[in-house]
């Protein structure tokens, strides 16, 4: 039985390697027609194992720094996607010092990276980085889903380090309050296999899981933007470059998809408090920088239960809570924070007025 799960499951992950691969080239289709990344100039401060730190543009010293923390699936360029619709463009025109962890494909031992990797040491090496550039003041964190727990993990195990945590679409209460992903999650054994199996879990499975979940979310929505887009072409243009983005396939390292799956979403231990990071066990009450969550109360795929229980314990004494409602062009709902008109007009300013203001005062 284990030699044929053996030979199955590499079957599996060279088809869905090769699906990525034509996404890929897909994508570079659409490079050619004008649909490509505008993306901000940058440099690479620090570059090791599956991560480079970009710094952007030419902010002064002395503004406030900002370390911009994707989430590990797909390219981080969705938070610098074109000048308009730009989150480092937003962070630059205020003021601030702007980095982004860029994650990077891994290979070897790589493949065993998991939270721990990327939530403390990878994340550590940033803040580091960041000390002899800009001086040892404390950061602003600011993550999106995935990108968004990896962040808080970090803000709980270096709370001196973090000046203040956005999180945007961020759940970190799972199990039952899990969404959509929740009833995949317990109709399916230990994710454990899966990841070893797989090595690093190729983007086009991970996309598979997601409309298997949620396809209202990820296919019917997707679909029904771009109908709606047809009536603006700055919608529609903006449509086709998310479509660009979903296209640039990016594997997560099994040891990460294991440890996602099975200590986040279905022990729930981060809101439990017992989510293991090195020596320490982490959950809300670690959490005490200054925190505002952005939230979309549509969304089943982060729906409000999966962010709020945790908001409401997280030791913080300044919090805050954005509700976005959504935007016309964006393509996936999901990303529409980063990327859409309304956020960029109502929801970014409002952020950074609480930065300036309550958050400074917390």
């Amino acid at each position: 039985m284990n030699a044929r799960w053996d030979y199955v499951s590499r079957l599996a992950a060279a088809a869905f390697r090769d699906i990525d691969g034509i996404r890929r080239a897909q994508g570079r289709l659409l490079d050619l027609s004008g649909f490509g990344p505008q993306e901000t100039p940058s440099r690479i401060v620090h570059s090791e194992a599956g991560l480079n730190l970009r710094k952007y543009g030419q902010a002064p010293d002395g503004g406030p720094v900002v370390l911009i923390v994707p989430a590990p699936i797909k390219k981080s360029y969705i938070w610098d996607l074109a000048p308009q619709v730009s989150v480092v463009a937003r962070c630059l025109a205020n003021g601030m010092q702007v980095y982004l962890a860029e994650w990077q494909t891994v290979t070897g031992t790589g493949r065993h990276f998991g939270l721990n990797d990327y939530a403390n040491r990878l994340l550590s090496a940033c803040r580091q980085a960041i000390r002899s550039e800009s001086g040892t003041a404390p950061v602003i964190l600011a993550g999106h889903s995935l990108g968004g727990v990896l962040a808080a993990i970090f803000a709980c195990l270096y709370p001196e380090s973090v000046r203040a945590l956005v999180l945007l679409e961020t759940p970190l209460h799972f199990a039952a309050d899990a969404g959509s992903f929740a009833p995949l999650v317990a109709a399916i054994p230990d994710a454990r296999p899966i990841g070893e199996a797989f090595g690093d879990v190729p983007g086009s499975f991970l996309n598979l899981v997601s409309a298997t979940a949620a396809p209202h979310a990820f296919q019917w929505e997707y679909y029904f933007d771009r109908y709606l887009s047809m009536a603006s072409p700055g919608a529609s243009d903006l449509h086709m470059r998310v479509e660009r983005w979903t296209m640039d396939e990016f594997p997560l390292p099994g040891t990460l998809f294991s440890e996602i799956v099975e200590l986040l979403y279905r022990e729930d231990r981060f809101m439990n408090g017992s989510l293991a990071m090195g020596s320490r066990d982490i959950g809300p009450k670690d959490l005490h920088a200054p925190l505002l969550h952005v939230v979309d109360p549509r969304s089943t795929v982060i729906p409000t239960q999966s962010i709020l229980p945790f908001h409401e314990a997280a030791a913080s004494r300044t919090k805050k809570i954005l509700w976005y409602q959504g935007d016309v062009g964006v393509g996936i709902q999901h990303v529409g924070v980063l990327v859409g008109a309304n956020a960029h007009a109502a929801i970014w300013p409002a952020i950074f007025k609480w930065l300036a203001n309550d958050a400074a005062a917390g």
